[in-house]
Formats: C-alpha cells, sequence, structure tokens
C-alpha cells in the first residue's frame, strides 16, 4: 500500500495496491483483509478492499465541545467512539457543563 489520498474530512483515506502484491486482498496496519466490505477493522475503520487498493473511512468521530482544563478525551475501542473524563479522575465522565457531544 504506497499512497495514501485524503478523500474527505470525514476521515477517509484511500491507499493504491503496490504493483506486484502477492496477495488476495489488502493490508491495513499489518493485517491482511479479504477483497470486499470489511465492516470494521481492528483500528474502528469500514474499508472497501478491491483490485486496485484500499479505501477507508473511521467509524469515530472527536468531539470538539468539551472544557480541555478539565476534562480530557479516552478512545473506547470496543465502541470505536471517545469519552469525555475528567482530568483528575478518569473513572468519572465530565458533567454535562463541562462536555458536549455533538
Amino acid at each position: 500500500m504506497g499512497i495514501t489520498v485524503t478523500l474527505s474530512d470525514a476521515g477517509c483515506k484511500a491507499s493504491l495496491r503496490e504493483p506486484g502484491w502477492p496477495y488476495r486482498g489488502c493490508m491495513r496496519n499489518g493485517k491482511v483483509y479479504p477483497l470486499g466490505y470489511i465492516e470494521r477493522t481492528e483500528d474502528c475503520y469500514t474499508c472497501n478492499c478491491h483490485e486496485r487498493g484500499m479505501e477507508c473511512c473511521s467509524r469515530s468521530f472527536k468531539t470538539i465541545f468539551y472544557k480541555k482544563n478539565e476534562c480530557k478525551l479516552l478512545f473506547n475501542k470496543e465502541r470505536c467512539d471517545y469519552d469525555v473524563v475528567q482530568k483528575d479522575d478518569p473513572s468519572k465522565p465530565c458533567r454535562s457543563d463541562y462536555a458536549r457531544t455533538g
């Protein structure tokens, strides 16, 4: 997978297959995926693998509406989403007046 091209601001990327690629499938982050639609990769992308290459779009979106001095974002790999939590105690979510997801 040589060239990466950004398709949009929504977190989509396309990569072309390198000449002489020996597998029927596409590689993303060291893992070979089969040709066709991939519902979810290990790094939370939805992809389409075809003979020319692979197109992938992120399944997660970061919120930008939170008090960065009191809260932080933690990536939840199970849900492919971000949690807004208190900086001093990440086990607690930020109160609604601290964070707005949108």
